[in-house]
């Protein structure tokens, strides 16, 4: 009886030992993995470290570039600037120097000026008057007078029948013999009523 229960007992220790071997290798294997999984995400995060160290370079980087582009950019645009408002200055002056001599009443041109400008509608008779005002030439108040004489003619004529539905054309008529006459530097009063115009508006 002692044998059977010796008996027993060895088989259940034979059974048992199979199953221990088999947790102890679970054990390693489950230590394992976790060793891995812990190599695996140092190795992940060691990367991503990496990485975003190389993202925080590019970043800086770009920032430099950035910089120096934008103040590349400001220099130029404040030169370009300085160049312009230069430019303008210059064409500003030279400006007002040819308006001062053309106005000039020393200057021969003044007078023809007025003259050609003066045949430029009523606004232009208008501008003309008030320049030759201010610097008074002979040949400008011809004209003055004899584009003032025209205009009034014209709107005399149109209240005529007939004659009337032509009056604009003769009035234009008038007006660029007159200011054949003005370009060309001479003072030839329009056939008629010339010498009447320069003679009822010598005021002017």
């Amino acid at each position: 009886m002692s044998d059977d229960k010796n008996f027993g007992k060895g088989e259940g220790e034979d059974a048992i030992n199979p199953l221990n071997q088999g947790k102890g290798d679970l054990s390693s294997e489950a230590s394992d993995a976790i060793d891995n999984a812990k190599e695996n995400s140092d190795s992940l995060g060691d990367k991503a470290k990496e990485k975003f160290e190389d993202a925080k370079e590019a970043a800086e980087e770009f920032s430099e570039k950035a910089k120096e582009k934008g103040k590349e950019f400001t220099e130029d645009t404040k030169k370009a600037a300085n160049d312009f408002a230069n430019d303008a200055k210059k064409t500003a002056n030279e400006f007002a120097d040819d308006v001062k001599q053309t106005f000039d009443p020393n200057n021969p041109d003044s007078g023809k000026t007025v003259a050609i400008i003066s045949h430029i509608t009523a606004i232009g008779w208008i501008v003309a008057l008030i320049m030759n005002s201010q610097n008074k030439t002979e040949f400008g108040s011809f004209y003055i007078r004899q584009t003032l004489g025209i205009w009034l003619l014209t709107i005399v004529l149109s209240f005529i029948p007939i004659v009337g539905c032509f009056a604009a054309i003769i009035g234009l008529i008038l007006i660029i013999i007159s200011l054949v006459n003005a370009a060309n530097n001479k003072m030839v009063p329009i056939a008629g009523l010339g010498t009447y115009f320069q003679d009822w508006f010598k005021g002017l």
